[in-house]
This record gives structure tokens, sequence and C-alpha cells, in this order.
């Protein structure tokens, strides 16, 4: 039961006890840069290569997300989907999640990017049991993550808010309080079908230069001094080897994965479906990226069934 507060604690330390939930390849840079900043973390991922990286650093390595909670006034996750943070936090019958274990006063931050719904789902849960709980997805990605610039886009009571900005402000640089809880992953969908939209226009528009004998890099250049200048142009351009330190320059290993990507897209398709919003560019870069991921899907199966055949000679 959550009787114990957890302000009123003997730790004298300025710097709360942290739970760092998920260490994909954005969690693990933002939790890098908390113990950088001083912090203790305690951290769980399911990848044992992952929880070395933060062990090495100065973390301390737990065996489950409760594990990791021990002693901890404040809670962040980074995970992969809507039904990660459920299973973590609310458990397999809603009720015997991490929220069932963690102390009045106790501060949750998930940052993963689900469904607003499953994040007031889940806040709804925290409140009835003496928690503040943020949705706080995270904008920027890996190299965000790494240099600690990253956009949190929070929803959530303006007290929790102000709680959790100091820890925001070590992983990020921009922090925008969005509204009531639910309110950060409604701007971060609208952000990401944006974005979507903006690296299928802007493949589509430096592939047609290639193709018509411009040098990708020139053609990068000229659209960045004029009006299609954009984000993806800025910092991510797509095409290989116009731009140092980002994925297609790099095997495109590294980023923000495709599916990742899809998940984010369906989820604003499916908030525009319920709300009755018509959003015809996000289905079209939604279908786009549908498209590419069976393609892939394709191209996996065949290139193992070459090696399943060559194996067989």
């Amino acid at each position: 039961m959550n009787t114990k507060d957890v302000n009123a604690t003997d730790n004298d330390t300025t710097k709360p006890n942290i739970a760092f939930i998920g260490l994909g390849n954005m969690g693990a840079p933002m939790a890098e840069n908390l113990l950088k900043a001083g912090y203790r973390l305690s951290v769980y991922d399911l990848s044992a290569e992952a929880t070395e990286r933060l062990q090495q650093a100065g973390a301390s390595v737990a065996d489950s997300p409760k594990d990791a909670a021990q002693n901890a006034q404040v809670v962040i996750s980074m995970l992969p989907a809507g039904q990660h943070v459920h299973s973590v936090y609310l458990g397999d019958n809603g009720a015997d999640g991490l929220l069932a274990e963690l102390p009045q006063g106790t501060l949750v931050i998930d940052s993963s990017t689900i469904a607003a719904a499953d994040a007031r789902l889940v806040a709804e849960a925290a409140s009835k049991l003496g928690i503040d709980f943020l949705d706080a997805p995270v904008s920027g990605g890996t190299g965000g993550a790494i240099a600690g610039t990253l956009t949190f886009i929070v929803g959530g009571s303006t007290d929790a808010f102000a709680k959790a900005e100091p820890i925001l402000a070590v992983m990020g640089k921009n922090i925008f309080h969005a509204g009531e809880h639910g309110a950060g992953q409604v701007a971060k969908i609208c952000n990401n079908m944006l974005l979507g939209i903006l690296m299928a226009g802007t493949a589509e528009a430096i592939n047609l230069g290639v193709k018509n004998g411009l040098d990708p890099k020139v053609l990068s250049d000229i659209m960045l001094q004029s009006s299609g200048r954009n984000w993806t142009l800025e910092v991510y351009n797509p095409y290989p080897q116009v731009m140092e330190n980002v994925p297609s320059s790099n095997g495109y290993q590294g980023g923000f994965m495709s599916k990742l990507m899809q998940k984010d897209l369906n989820l604003a398709m499916q908030t525009a479906e319920d709300t009755h919003v018509e959003t015809p560019m996000g289905a079209k870069a939604t279908e786009l990226m549908k498209r590419m991921q069976s393609r892939t899907a394709i191209e996996i199966s065949r290139a193992l069934w070459r090696v399943t055949t060559a194996q067989i000679e």
C-alpha cells in the first residue's frame, strides 16, 4: 500500500534518487546525461548490453522495474509503446504494476510516445494513489538525446511539472508544458505526423533532383536558403553523405527507427479518426511508411531465403 510519504525522507542530498526504465537508443543517453549531472540512478532494461553500458557509467542495475524504484523519489521511463507502459505501471490486472509499489509523492515521468488515452489511464491510476504522473514525450532524435538538447512536451499538473523541470533540463533544451494529462502525447503525435510528411517530401524532392542530374548536396543547400527549408534539411538530411553524423551517412543506422515512426503516424491517424479531423497528408505519409515497412520485410525474407538455400546447397 502507498502509505509512506516519499517527501519524508532521511536523505539530505539535494538531488533525488532516480529509477530509469528503458535504455534504448533514446533512453540510454538520456540516463547517461543524468549521471553526468550528479543524479544517482538505478536502471532497468531487458537488454543486458544496455544495462552494462549504464553500469559502467555509474548507475546501479536492477532486476525489475520494481527493484529499480526501491528508494527512488523519481521514476523515468522510455518505453516502445502503450502496452509496455501499461504493463510496467499497471501490471497484468491493472493493479499489480509499479504504481502499486511506489510511495505517495513519487514523481513519475513517462517519456514514451503513446496514445493520449493510455497516458490518461495511467495518470488517473497514479492520482488515486497520491503519485504525480507526467506524460513527457520527446523530440530531437538520438542526436538530441546524446547532446542533452531534447525537446520535452509535457502533460500533467502545474505542480508536478515544476518538480520535473530541473530534471528534464538536464536532458533537454526546450521544455514545454502543453496542458493537462495527455496533452504532451497529443502535441507529440501532431509534431511527428508533420515530421513524417516533411521527411517524405524532402526525400522525394532530393531524389527528383538527383535523378535529373543535380548534386544532392548542392540541391540541399539551395533548398535550405529557399522556401523549401525545413528541419529535415537542416539537421537530418535523408540522402547519404550530404550531412555528417546522421543515419543516412551511416548506412541508415542509429537513428529513429521506421517502425517507431509508423507507430507514431498510426497514433496520429487514430486520434484524427476519434476526433473526426481530416489529415490527408498525414494519411499519405502513413501509407508510404507502411509500404516501406512491407518492402523491408520482403527484402529480409528474401535475404534469409538466399542464405538458407546457400547453406542447403
